[in-house]
Formats: structure tokens, C-alpha cells, sequence
């Protein structure tokens, strides 16, 4: 029987989405998350004071994400809103990063065998627990596949090169400003030359989930306390302030699609909604 014209495999066809998306998911700036001995750090380079690549989702469970910055923010407002059903409809104990993730995983799956084009992201969903043994850490692909990590991820740009590094370096009982350390300097590593860069408070987005603290574990870092942590001037050379927030302040609302649909900014990501509990 000869094939129709024009036919293509399927196995080439969801080899070329595949292929697709790691290209638009490879232009984006890395984003590095490690568990530290108080929680969880998430560390982006971001410039922009108003699109965010870290978000909070619910009371102790965070949302990282690099790729096409509109197809990310979908995901995070839809887990948001699935998050602020189950734990008004349950209890908010109901509300888990493994249930979260796997909502993620059911969407991305479908959208890369069923649409025309898949989704160009990659996320993490992160959940801090009562004791290092209980924090969570799973690493979301753009077909919908799933990992539970341990320790330490990075995603998007040089991802691998920074995995590799961290192999050799992560270690149990990281303090935050080791950690912090630790992402900051393979950041601004050059992947191919293994140049260093030096990179400022004013050029990262910094979030922990912090295990202490009373029910919201989400904190920003920003400003002063991040410079502090990172030993460097608040704007770099000229001490030129970053405008961030400040450590805890709540994020403003933002704009849920990026117009034109382009890929994140150089570095950039959405500014996070404060949850609201749905009408009874």
C-alpha cells in the first residue's frame, strides 16, 4: 500500500515537537533551585522588576518555570486557582506539591500530543516540609514528564553545565548564604568558555521557602538583604538601588499574557498574584 502524500510518522512528528520545544525552552536565562538547610532557594537572572520566573503558589509550595513566558504564566494562574479550590473545598493540608504537579504533568501532556504546537517550558513545583526529609522537588518538561528531584535542579540555558557542577558541589545542610553562593556563581558562569561573570542583586530574582516561618513559607529576597547575603553593593560598582521589593513584601498584579506572545524577556518573569479564597 503506498503511503498518502505528505504523510509523517508519528514518531517523527512528536520527535520535531520535542525538538520544538528544548530550542525555545534552550533561549531562556537558567533558573537554579537547592534545598538548603532552612527550605528551599530558588535563584533566577532576571532584570525585570515586574515579570518573574519565581512565584508563590500556595502556603508552602513554590512555582519556578523558563521558556515562553505567557505559556508559563498560564500554568501557574491555572495552578493557583486549582490550589485555592482544594484547599477551600477540603482542607489546606489537601493542597500538596505532588497533587500539583501532577495537574501540570495531565496538562502538558495533553498539549504536546493533542495541539498543534507544544508547549516551549519547562517549571518546578516546589514543596518545603517539617524536616529536610519531607521537602519536595519535581522537575516538570514540556511533554508533560515528570522528576522527582533531589537536592538540587536547574533548568533552561546551560542547565546541563550547572547539574554538572553542582553534582561535585551540592551537599546536605547547605546554609542559605552558602547556597545562595553557590547558584549565583555557576549563573554566571559562560557554558562554552567557563568565563566568570559577576552578577549583582539588581540582575537576580532570589525566593526561598523558608521552613520557620508561620504558615506562608514564601519569602522574596531583594534589595538590601540580598546584597547582604551576596557580600556585594546593592546596584553593583555603583551601588545603584535595584528597586526590588523587600524581603516578605507581597508581589503586585500582573497582566496574564505577555502581548505577542514572545519568549521570556533577557532574564525576566511575572509579577505573582496575591490568592484571593473563591466566593462561597
Amino acid at each position: 500500500m503506498t503511503m498518502p502524500f505528505g504523510y509523517v510518522s508519528p514518531e517523527q512528528v512528536m520527535k520535531d515537537r520535542a525538538d520544538y520545544a528544548r530550542k525555545g525552552i534552550a533561549r531562556g536565562r537558567s533558573v537554579v533551585v537547592i534545598a538548603y538547610d532552612g527550605g528551599i532557594l530558588f535563584v533566577a537572572e532576571n532584570l525585570s522588576r515586574a515579570l518573574h520566573k519565581i512565584s508563590e503558589i500556595y502556603d508552602r509550595i513554590a512555582f519556578a518555570a523558563v521558556g515562553k513566558y505567557n505559556e508559563f504564566e498560564n500554568l501557574r494562574m491555572a495552578g493557583v486557582r486549582y490550589a485555592d479550590l482544594r484547599g477551600y473545598s477540603y482542607d489546606r493540608q489537601d493542597v500538596t506539591g505532588r497533587g500539583l504537579a501532577n495537574v501540570f504533568a495531565q496538562t502538558l501532556g495533553s498539549i504536546f500530543t493533542v495541539e498543534s504546537k507544544p508547549y516551549e517550558v519547562e517549571i518546578v513545583i516546589a514543596e518545603v516540609g517539617e524536616s529536610p526529609e519531607d521537602d519536595q522537588i519535581y522537575r516538570l518538561t514540556y511533554d508533560g514528564s515528570v522528576a522527582d528531584e533531589r537536592g538540587f535542579v536547574a533548568m533552561g540555558g546551560s542547565a546541563e553545565k550547572i547539574t554538572e557542577a553542582l553534582e561535585e558541589r551540592y551537599r546536605d545542610g547547605l546554609t542559605l548564604r552558602e547556597a545562595l553562593s553557590t547558584a549565583v556563581e555557576l549563573l554566571g558562569r559562560d557554558p562554552v568558555t567557563g568565563d566568570q561573570r559577576s552578577l549583582t542583586a539588581a540582575q537576580l530574582e532570589v525566593a526561598v521557602l523558608e521552613r520557620d516561618r508561620p504558615r506562608r513559607k514564601f519569602r522574596r529576597l531583594g534589595g538590601a538583604a540580598l546584597a547582604d547575603l551576596l557580600g556585594v553593593p546593592l546596584g553593583g560598582s555603583d551601588g545603584e538601588a535595584t528597586g526590588r521589593p523587600d524581603p516578605g513584601e507581597r508581589d503586585s498584579a500582573a497582566p496574564t499574557a505577555l502581548a505577542g506572545g514572545s519568549h521570556e524577556p533577557p532574564g525576566p518573569e511575572p509579577a505573582e498574584k496575591d490568592k484571593e479564597k473563591p466566593e462561597a
